[in-house]
């Protein structure tokens, strides 16, 4: 009998180096999901922050905006991002994704991608409950039962669990990818690599635990 295996998807909504890595995760999830089951961990980029940026952190996320469209070609939208007074707190972004994935399953990734998109390439506040209801209808998700999960003292507490599997899992940077069979776990990256590099070694690895 062939091995279960799961492809860990660690990653923020409101991580720009996942931003940069969304063509090869979307790659990779069309062309293997067939041989292994593919999940994402939402990880904790910096839940419950509750300052304002300030211009310095602007300025410094900025460039690392730009670093990551130079190597991806991922879209941004620099102009007017984090305006005065916004809070970079990542908690709500990836709860929303939780409260969909409980929904509907099969929404789970594009809404997450629907998220990516909303903050890095139209500016929207996706740590607004407003902005994060009406991605969700984006996807045919009826806006109040999306509230009512959203809001739900079970959704909040998956939340807190995937960020703690990730703390557990010693992942320190999104986005990360560690593969998962029977014989064990192989990290396959940690951080934004091109997927022509990815596939050779997830390839290799596939042959192994087959």
């Amino acid at each position: 009998m062939a091995q279960e295996r799961i492809l860990w998807y660690f990653a923020d909504p409101m991580c720009s180096w996942c931003w940069g890595f969304t063509p090869a995760i979307s790659a990779i999830k069309e062309s293997y999901s067939d041989r292994l089951k593919i999940a994402l961990m939402l990880g904790g980029l910096r839940p419950g922050t509750t300052e304002p940026v300030t211009p310095i952190f602007r300025k410094e996320t900025l460039h690392h905006w730009q670093d990551v469209h130079k190597m991806t070609g991922q879209p941004f939208a620099f102009e007017g991002a984090m305006p005065e007074g916004f809070v970079y707190d990542t908690e709500p972004a990836s709860r929303a994704v939780i409260a969909v994935a409980g929904i509907n399953p099969e929404a789970t990734f594009p809404y997450f991608k629907s998220v990516q998109a909303a903050f890095y390439t139209q500016g929207q506040d996706v740590t607004q409950t407003g902005t994060l209801a009406e991605l969700a209808a984006q996807h045919n998700i009826d806006k109040p039962r999306f509230l009512e999960r959203f809001e739900s003292e079970d959704v909040k507490h998956k939340t807190r669990a995937h960020f703690r599997i990730t703390r557990e899992a010693g992942v320190r940077g999104f986005p990360t990818i560690v593969l998962q069979a029977e014989s064990g776990r192989k990290l396959l990256t940690n951080g934004c690599r091109p997927l022509e590099e990815l596939r050779p070694e997830l390839e290799a690895w596939l042959a192994e635990t087959a």
